[in-house]
């Protein structure tokens, strides 16, 4: 029978439109996104209801190599530079350390239950020992949560650079296995080497030449996208045919280009944004179409078996000790040991050793499917949960309803940010509203009240629920931001708020709050300001939400620029807290 490929498209554009569809189901229950697609693939399969024959692993690892060549060069470009200050040594030490102590704990427990080979059992550990960037990614960026920024980057960092070992452990593995490697060291430590350095140093220099490239090309948004893609694909491929880590590689070529001072338009990020969602549709529902559902239900109480071994004994311990020479709470530690989901990697890489012929390969396969299936569903559906009961929240930072960008050089950047007013704002205060005086006055280009505009110029005497267009300079748009939102100013008078009932500065001196509060303080301690003591009490890199106690007071600080603290909220604590 020939190939109908109207048929085919037809099919294809109904699988993703209904997962697209339903997708608002799964916000409302809690389902991830990405588990969705993966039940869809499974159910259109030959053995479900949609009765499709798909069996073609070599075509399931390129379209999932592609997917994630895309969903790790747009997570790059989401991804701030600051995070690496305050996540760069604990993801590292995630993503190499980590990885090797999840596999080989993973890899005893599953040759002490399967009763095989400890090469199969070390290569089942191996292939689900990493966690996965598009359902990290995913998953904490659409969730509506906010972590501070060293749990946050420490989860996406992690994810986003622990693919080279985790590859390199299943390519060793599977060699070992057909007897075509011996286990030496030093070989092992000159490839991974290799893997990390190529990757990172082409990821570096690739972003900065994409970076001039999108500055100096004068392209359409689309062709503009086009170009991102394209070339983080070139960077990809090649690093792996150099015998680099590609997937390292494209992360960064995103990060670099992401944090250029002169990158990608709002346009373009939300093309890419569009195209990852693509990719991981795509890329799950193939997957998905690889296994049937009575296999996975045959396959359950193994996986989940091996599932519940790996979400509350491997990665916790491996979490554990990797982050015991830096300063993260318990229940940060928890957390980040929590949401290590599996995903599309897991999958991917046990496609290696069906590619490779090896015998127990599809078993393999299988299980690793359903221990995804587990993962996505347990820990994936209770990403916001955990992160309310393990007390990680912090209020969502002010930010404009839409940016646009207008003008971008190495001097200045402009564009236009639209601000819903809130009730009790400062915009809203009698400071905001006497002519020359207003701040808001001579930037204001729109404003609409009630579906109807209003003239911006002369005083802009502003209403809770008015739409305002402002042109700002970049460096100006979370001050701005700020002053729309009621968080600033109801926030701080709310006795239960999660900041404090007081603001200070960080130059205040920690032995003039000693004197005012009685609080047991050090002789050094009181000899700082407030700055220098969270400096002592937090490490070099502190961040936004991180909190010390003072006796009856707690100081958790509110705004930074870089590793500079901008502001403190000082909390009264009741007696006995």
């Amino acid at each position: 029978m020939p190939f109908d490929t109207n048929l085919f498209l037809l099919i294809a554009g109904l699988l993703v439109l209904i997962g697209i569809l339903a997708s608002t189901l799964t916000v409302r229950i809690g389902l991830p996104f990405l588990l969705l697609f993966l039940a869809i693939g499974m159910l259109a399969g030959e053995d479900g209801v949609g009765g499709i024959p798909f069996d073609d692993f070599d075509q399931a690892f390129l379209v999932g190599n592609l997917a994630l060549a895309v969903i790790l060069l747009d997570g790059g470009m989401r991804t701030k530079t600051s995070t690496f200050r305050a996540a760069f040594w604990p993801s590292l030490t995630l993503a190499t350390v980590g990885v090797v102590l999840t596999a080989g704990a993973l890899g005893a427990f599953a040759t002490w239950l399967l009763g095989v080979n400890p090469l199969f059992g070390l290569l089942l550990g191996a292939i689900v020992g990493s966690t996965d960037a598009a359902a990290v990614f995913n998953l904490l960026r659409n969730s509506g949560i906010r972590l501070n920024e060293r749990v946050g980057g420490t989860l996406e960092l992690e994810s986003g650079a622990n693919d080279p070992m985790a590859i390199l452990l299943v390519i060793v593995l599977v060699d070992l296995i057909q007897g075509q490697a011996e286990l030496a060291w030093l070989p092992l430590t000159k490839l991974l080497t290799e893997q990390f350095m190529l990757g990172a140093a082409c990821g570096v220099g690739g972003g900065w030449l994409l970076a001039r490239l999108v500055r100096h090309l004068r392209l359409a948004d689309g062709l503009q996208a086009l170009l991102v893609v394209s070339f983080g694909l070139v960077v990809f491929a090649g690093v792996n045919r150099l015998g680099g880590s590609g997937y390292l590689a494209v992360y960064l070529v995103g990060l670099m280009l992401g944090n250029a001072r002169t990158g990608p338009s709002e346009a373009v990020s939300q093309i890419m944004d569009g195209l990852a969602w693509l990719a991981q549709a795509g890329m799950f529902l193939i997957l998905g179409l690889l296994v049937a559902p009575n296999e996975v239900l045959y396959f359950a109480p193994t996986a989940g078996a091996i599932a519940a071994f790996l979400i509350l004994v491997a990665r916790p311990v491996a979490v554990l000790l990797c982050l015991l020479p830096f300063r993260f709470q318990w229940n940060e530690r928890f957390y980040i040991s929590w949401v290590g989901l599996r995903g599309a990697v897991p999958i991917v890489l046990a496609v290696y050793p069906v590619m490779a012929g090896l015998s127990n390969a599809e078993y393999i396969f299988n299980v690793t499917f359903a221990v995804v299936l587990v993962s996505l569903l347990v820990q994936g559906s209770t990403v916001p949960l955990m992160a309310r009961w393990l007390n990680m929240l912090i209020p969502p930072a002010p930010a404009p309803a839409k940016r646009h960008r207008l003008v971008s050089s190495e001097q200045m950047t402009l564009e236009v940010d639209e601000f819903q007013v809130e009730p009790e704002s400062p915009v809203l205060s009698p400071l905001f509203r006497a002519g020359d005086d207003n701040p808001i006055n001579p930037t204001v280009v729109a404003l609409v009240r009630d579906g109807r505009p209003l003239p911006p110029d002369g005083d802009v005497n502003l209403a809770a629920g008015d739409r305002v267009w402002m042109l700002l300079r970049s460096e100006d748009v979370d001050d701005v931001a700020s002053q729309f939102s009621s968080e600033t100013k109801a926030g701080l008078l709310a006795s239960n708020n999660f900041y404090g009932e007081f603001v200070l500065r960080p130059d205040a001196q920690v032995a003039d709050l000693a004197s005012a509060y009685g609080l047991p303080i050090t002789d050094e301690e009181r000899s700082l300001t407030v700055e220098g003591l969270l400096h002592l009490r937090l490490g070099r890199h502190p961040v936004v939400g991180d909190r010390t106690r003072l006796g009856a007071v707690r100081l958790t600080i509110r705004q930074m620029t870089g590793d500079r603290i901008e502001t403190v909220g000082l909390k009264l604590l009741p007696s006995g807290h």
